[in-house]
């Protein structure tokens, strides 16, 4: 069986919200609002961690955490409907200019803002 595509997983968002008469609550603001509260509940099984975190995820936390991340995609899912968005074709426009910022045999292994690489400070510098 093949895994579902983002356009079937959105469908099926879409429906799940519209079999609840739930649409008329879903400005692309509120689900936006809703996008960032769902990613704050997933950090707060994070938060207070003495070992840096459930990771490797322990058991007891897994579909906690599952779950959060389930309704974190639920929300970005439904706010790029609302707001009509392709998120495929976004997410493959934001790969080719990360790709451009951070080529990989300049930045592998190393966890900089693309402007800190001294390759790119010198280009900056001398376009002044």
């Amino acid at each position: 069986m093949s895994e579902p595509t983002l356009t079937a997983l959105q469908a099926r968002v879409k429906a799940f919200s519209e079999e609840r008469d739930w649409a008329r609550f879903h400005s692309p603001r509120n689900l936006a609002m809703a996008l960032s509260v769902e990613a704050g509940e997933l950090l707060e099984l994070y938060l207070w961690c003495e070992d840096e975190g459930p990771q490797p995820l322990s058991d007891k936390r897994r579909a906690a955490v599952a779950g959060e991340a389930a309704d974190v995609l639920m929300c970005l899912l439904n706010f790029c409907e609302r707001a009509d968005i392709d998120l495929a074709a976004a997410l493959d426009a934001k790969l080719a200019v990360a790709a451009a910022k951070y080529p990989a045999d300049r930045v592998r292994g190393r966890a900089l803002k693309y402007d800190e690489y001294p390759e790119w400070q010198s280009v900056t510098e001398s376009d002044d």
